[in-house]
């Protein structure tokens, strides 16, 4: 196990937005590429590009695109593809030709536009990918009742992600994540070592629903009120019920510390995929999940750099209580993000980009981390 040594137990950082000490990329203005919602399916590699009107094509796995010639400051194209994994077409993104490999790992009901305002910036120098998992997003969903319990999970989103790293990105790569992406990191970074080079958590999921973690008088009512949901009409009720711009802009606004990131640009981002067929399922499942690795669990068996930040005004998973991962000796810092919420990627990219840089320079530079083949 690697222990790592902390340069401080706990960092703010005292910066507001025009104060920011990393002048070139936190200046930098972020463009927003023109999203094709394409339907996906599992039939080899499909590719278009996001970023300009200009073809891209495949031959032999092989990713091809013209560039645009004007632009005196040419943005990293990034391009959508999907991937076939297990006979299921898995969605995603990438962008970047040379550099280090970074996956990025969305968080519950979202999906790799969740990234868009930080593929760009970290492709400059970096090779980057951004997922789509199972179930999310424009990546296939299938009925849980009809591959059974244990799909939905953890372990499985794990797996993808490596498979992913050895059939696509086809390197060693860093996992930046968000939420339960934090978990999906942490498992795979687990379960295969030596695919992950560091892992950057974004606010992990405390999982406080996890069965461990409930109270025991509470956990019958916990177990009967998600049956509820999951075996009979009023879960797809519910569901209806939070599937509406309205509805998730109300609920963004709850995590976003910085309501005017709610834009309606976000609002499709999250909702659109959400109206998928299958989605309904694969979201009930979800909130009916309360085994699994907790982060706690997980974060002691990690043998690469991890690096955890935290917007300190996230109302759905606590500072208070995520300072406690910063103890761990596999991590190397705790930073807290101020007047963020639960998704900094989005709500504060002039926060995040340039710590994802950091980290990635900072671990890419030894030898013993080195690029590797898989």
């Amino acid at each position: 196990m690697l222990m790592a040594a902390a340069t401080f137990n706990s960092l703010t950082l005292p910066f507001s937005k025009p104060e920011f000490p990393f002048s070139s990329i936190a200046r930098t203005h972020i463009p927003t590429p023109t999203l094709n919602l394409s339907r996906f399916r599992p039939n080899g590699l499909l590719l278009c590009s996001l970023s300009s009107g200009h073809p891209t094509t495949a031959t032999d796995g092989q990713l091809h695109h013209k560039t645009n010639t004007n632009s005196t400051d040419p943005q990293p194209q990034i391009h959508t593809c999907t991937w076939n994994w297990k006979g299921y077409s898995i969605r995603y993104q990438c962008s970047g030709s040379s550099g280090p490999a970074l996956v990025l790992v969305h968080g519950f009901g979202a999906n790799s536009n969740h990234w868009r305002k930080n593929i760009p910036v970290l492709a400059k120098s970096q090779r980057v990918y951004a997922i789509d998992l199972i179930g999310y997003g424009y990546s296939d969903k299938p009925n849980p009742r009809e591959v059974g319990d244990s799909f939905y999970t953890f372990e499985t989103w794990g797996s993808q992600l490596n498979d992913f790293c050895s059939s696509v990105v086809k390197d060693k790569a860093f996992f930046i994540c968000n939420s339960i992406g934090g978990l999906v990191g942490l498992q795979a970074a687990v379960a295969k070592p030596e695919i992950c080079r560091g892992l950057f958590l974004l606010n992990i999921s405390l999982r406080m629903l996890h069965v461990k973690k409930q109270p025991w008088f509470g956990r019958p009512f916990i177990a009967s009120f998600q049956s509820l949901l999951r075996n009979t009409a009023v879960g797809k009720l519910f569901f209806g019920s939070v599937a509406t711009p309205e509805s998730v802009r109300s609920i963004l606004c709850q995590c976003y510390h910085d309501t005017s990131q709610v834009t309606e640009e976000l609002v499709q981002i999250i909702l659109h995929p959400g109206l998928e067929p299958g989605a309904v399922d694969v979201f009930l499942e979800f909130i009916c999940y309360s085994g699994g690795p907790l982060p706690e669990e997980l974060l002691p068996q990690v043998e690469c750099p991890v690096l955890i930040a935290w917007g300190d005004k996230d109302p759905w998973e606590s500072i208070e209580l995520g300072r406690a991962y910063g103890d761990f000796d596999t991590v190397e810092d705790f930073v807290v993000l101020p007047n963020v919420g639960h998704c900094p990627q989005d709500e504060a990219p002039h926060l995040v980009n340039p710590l994802v840089e950091s980290f990635v320079s900072r671990h890419s530079k030894s030898p013993a981390n080195a690029s590797t083949t898989i």
